[in-house]
């Protein structure tokens, strides 16, 4: 039974989180280990592998780049566990000339001011190409999405780096 099934949403990319976490608590509640103490250890050990399913899926689905990747993998394509290599030159190339200027900012006198601007041209890469990534899953295109996904990923890492780095400035002030 596929994540979606499990937890009685639609097969989709635009889901309704509220929903989600509704339907996730409802089956975390009917499955909870403690509510099966007096089964037989049969019972009991469906109930623990049945709640872990349900966290898994919950984790899975309610993360955007995560259930794209499952949306992918229900269709044959295993962007989590692939080996493939990024195809995209072009694209590759901007990822060290961002990396490098990523590395540049965190040794720069100016990092405040250079990271809120370096941030905040991350953060407007990351909402076009998410933003392209969910027409493609609207529209099955899965090959192209697949490639979206790929270079999400990227980015996801280096906005999350950025994070981090904004985190330690503000804890130093």
């Amino acid at each position: 039974m596929d994540y979606f099934t499990l937890l009685g949403m639609p097969n989709c990319f635009d889901l309704d989180k509220q929903q989600l976490a509704t339907h996730y608590q409802e089956m975390q509640r009917q499955y909870h280990p403690d509510r099966y103490a007096g089964k037989s250890e049969k019972e009991q050990a469906q109930a623990l592998s049945l709640a872990s399913t349900v966290n898994q899926a919950y984790q899975t689905l309610k993360n955007p780049l995560t259930r794209a990747e499952y949306i992918l993998f229900l269709q044959g394509i295993d962007i989590a566990n692939e080996q493939q290599t990024m195809q995209d030159s072009a694209f590759l190339m901007e990822q060290l000339m961002l990396r490098e200027e990523f590395e540049n900012i965190t040794h720069s006198r100016d990092v405040g001011i250079l990271l809120a601007d370096f941030s905040e041209r991350v953060n407007q890469m990351y909402t076009s190409r998410y933003n392209e990534m969910v027409v493609l899953l609207n529209q099955e295109n899965w090959e192209l999405a697949a490639d979206s996904v790929r270079k999400l990923r990227f980015l996801a890492k280096l906005k999350e780096q950025v994070e981090q780095l904004e985190e330690r400035l503000l804890d130093n002030l």
